[in-house]
């Protein structure tokens, strides 16, 4: 064996699955640790053995795979030598490109231009589905006893803008705009033949799925009535219930 004195070679034959009768070759160090491939036996000699034509299979030197370039003729091959970059022993390497950022200098000619990589990895909004309330159809809410909560009906004033928009999908898009918008809630600024044409340009993903509507003094007026009636009634009922 081509090893240094001490070591010892071993082969087991596989007695069950697909592979039943192959062998594997393990080899031990003289303190008795087993060595399961060549990359474990290279770290485990270190640079102090040369591998790079030895054989795993079989434990012996392959003299033809020494590098002949590296001898002279008629001298002997020096074992001594560090280890090779033998394709068995070396790591794989990630062929594809950097994933990190590399340090660039970017020259420009004129201090108003911005580069490919500023416009590409700049702040950008992330992108708003148009119509995503479509996919709430057939769903209905319930109340804490299973009982399906009716739907609310629109204001004659409020018209839907959008294809085959029901009553349910406005609402859904109106109660969205009213939560997560920090501006106000006015509608789409297009007329409904021009949103008709390309939606998916023209409609503002903002606002809500219905016409541009003006609210009036006398709408919040007529407003705050309703909501003082609708608590007095409830205080009523509570003083009832009392």
């Amino acid at each position: 064996m081509a090893l240094p004195p001490g070591w010892k070679r071993e082969e087991v034959v596989r007695q069950s699955g697909l592979s039943a009768g192959k062998t594997d070759v393990y080899y031990f160090t003289p303190d008795g640790k087993k060595i399961r491939s060549k990359p474990q036996l290279a770290r485990i000699l270190g640079e102090t053995f040369d591998l790079s034509a030895f054989d795993f299979r079989t434990g012996r030197t392959v003299y033809s795979a020494c590098r002949k370039s590296k001898r002279q003729k008629g001298s002997s091959y020096d074992f001594a030598r560090g280890v090779r970059h033998d394709a068995s022993l070396v790591l794989p390497i990630r062929q594809t490109a950097s994933i990190f950022k590399q340090p660039v200098t970017v020259v420009r000619n004129r201090t108003e231009s911005k580069s490919k990589a500023e416009l590409k990895h700049g702040i950008q909004e992330q992108p708003k589905q148009i119509f995503w309330e479509k996919r709430l159809q057939g769903l209905r809410a319930c109340d804490s006893s299973e009982e399906v909560i009716p739907t609310m009906e629109l204001p004659k004033q409020v018209q839907s803008v959008g294809p085959e928009l029901s009553t349910e999908n406005v609402l859904q898009s109106i109660s969205a705009a009213l939560h997560i918008n920090t501006g106000p809630v006015v509608g789409q600024g297009a007329t409904k033949q021009v949103i008709m044409k390309n939606p998916s340009i023209n409609m503002d993903t903002q606002q809500p799925h219905i016409q541009q509507l003006m609210v009036s003094s006398d709408d919040i007026h007529r407003q705050e009535q309703r909501v003082q009636l609708a608590r007095r009634r409830l205080q009523d009922l509570i003083q009832s219930l009392e």
